[in-house]
């Protein structure tokens, strides 16, 4: 490539599109679940436990696969691991046990948050100042298109095929993000800003950035954020179908319209945030948290919970997340300008390992009755809340 990298429209596209491969590798089989669950022998909360291996393992490889962008570059941490997502994605496809399952979605949790951690810092690197907020806003904005695509491609698959063909759908566009990776993909982090050292200054560099005064609460608003939203995705399939009757390819349209709220949150917040600043946005998001969490749990308890309340609560649970992810994001990463990599590994693997640690709950909780999900959702509306406090409180006269 000559000259500098730039973040063009079509960069972003991709890096939003790499980003996604949490949403296509959970969304697209979460209509599958029942079905997964009939046909290998497993229990509704051994499936789930799929569902969590991939986001432990996503959170564990971001710790891992940010530092190691810190000091090798960019695009060789994104390209060999992009390659191995998409060897795993096939693999899974011929998977014999609920077992194998679960072990290959580790593998490819750990080997697909490349696609998050280091799409993040190259953002970064190639922004500036407050449109940085910009750059990870849009970034979300394509991100959020999985979730809102691949549940009725998912549904759509399922019904002509079964859970073995979405795999395999899901497999080609593994495949589609390597060759990106591979194409597109520039190096953003030259030589003179690497940072060397085995892994004891990995673990430097990793206590350097959580230890950064700020950064910690902004981390853990993001991680409330997505926890919220996780145990939401995790519960829905069974609340959805089995509580409140709605089949699977209905579900699936219902589920990519609450996705909407995070396109249209994140649309937003590109082109408000620059203007107005994170601070604020961050706080509009949150309110949307409580406020939508609130609802849901209301109406689980009293038992007035229906299909169209049900989307419409998603919606704007997902508008609150997507704002509140977004600006605490950009706000956390500010914190660690000259490990921008360590930063975006730290900030990934809370958000996935808090994420992911949903799930079990919610399944062993209970799989016939909305109230665990929804009492889940407000709680980590509520701690998402207080983190943003303390972060207001911590710096004084920042956003």
């Amino acid at each position: 490539m000559s000259g500098a990298p730039r973040l063009t429209s079509g960069l972003v596209a991709t890096l939003g599109f790499l980003a996604a491969v949490g949403p296509f590798a959970t969304d697209m089989y979460l209509a599958s679940f029942t079905e997964i669950a009939a046909d290998l022998g497993s229990s509704a909360s051994a499936v789930q436990l799929t569902l969590t291996a991939f986001l432990l393992g996503i959170g564990a490889g971001q710790l891992l696969l940010g530092p190691l962008s810190d000091r090798f570059g960019r695009r060789p941490v994104m390209v060999l691991s992009m390659g191995v997502f998409a060897l795993s994605s096939v693999l899974m496809v011929f998977t014999p046990t609920i077992e194998v399952f679960v072990a290959l979605r580790l593998v490819q949790g750990v080997a697909g948050a490349a696609g998050i951690v280091v799409a993040r810092a190259i953002a970064v690197d190639l922004s500036e100042g407050e449109t940085a907020v910009r750059a990870l806003s849009l970034i979300a904005t394509v991100t959020a298109l999985g979730p809102l695509v691949a549940p009725p491609i998912g549904g759509a698959v399922g019904v002509l095929t079964d859970w073995r063909g979405v795999l395999i759908v899901l497999a080609a566009i593994s495949a589609a993000m390597f060759l990106l990776a591979v194409l597109v993909v520039p190096e953003s982090l030259p030589p003179d800003r690497r940072h060397g050292g085995g892994v004891r200054a990995i673990a430097r560099m990793l206590g350097t950035v959580a230890s950064t005064r700020g950064f910690g609460a902004y981390t853990l608003t993001v991680a409330a954020a997505f926890a919220g939203m996780m145990a939401y995705i995790s519960a829905s399939p069974f609340v959805g179908q089995e509580v409140l009757g709605m089949d699977p390819l209905v579900y699936a349209l219902g589920f990519a319209a609450g996705a909407l709220g995070v396109v249209s949150a994140n649309l937003l917040n590109a082109r408000i945030a620059p203007r107005v600043g994170p601070g604020r946005m961050l706080t509009l998001g949150v309110s949307f948290l409580l406020l939508a969490s609130g609802i849901l749990a209301l109406l689980a308890i009293t038992g007035w919970l229906r299909p169209a309340s049900f989307i419409g609560c998603a919606v704007v649970l997902t508008a609150g997340a997507g704002f509140t992810m977004s600006n605490a994001s950009a706000l956390a990463l500010a914190r660690t300008p000259h490990m921008r990599g360590s930063g975006a590994a730290v900030l990934g693997a809370t958000q996935f390992v808090l994420g992911g640690a949903m799930s079990p709950v919610v399944g062993a909780w209970g799989e016939d009755t909305a109230v665990p999900m929804a009492v889940i959702v407000v709680c980590a509306a509520i701690a998402a809340a207080g983190s943003r406090l303390v972060a207001r409180r911590r710096l004084r006269g920042s956003p």
